[in-house]
């Protein structure tokens, strides 16, 4: 029985290792859009940027918080 606990583990451990890099490009794609949007737009004080990487930080934790507690019913 060890193997399977073994393996359960490691399947968590993937799971939310995917959670963090789908976070990391999230967040990423969403600075990399409000430099875009500052080149296109210019303003003094890279207002898009600055905009876009916080909707996209705030997308991110919403995201990690759903799949966590879809990942803790399953559990159950």
């Amino acid at each position: 029985m060890p193997k399977k606990t073994n393996k359960s583990q490691l399947k968590q451990y993937a799971r939310f290792s995917g959670i963090a890099i789908q976070m990391g490009i999230t967040i990423y794609l969403g600075s990399l859009l409000g430099k875009w949007l500052d080149g296109k737009y210019p303003n003094s004080s890279d207002l898009y940027t600055k905009i876009c990487t916080l909707a996209a930080v705030f997308i991110a934790m919403y995201s990690v918080i759903k799949q966590v507690i879809n990942l803790s019913k399953n559990n159950d």
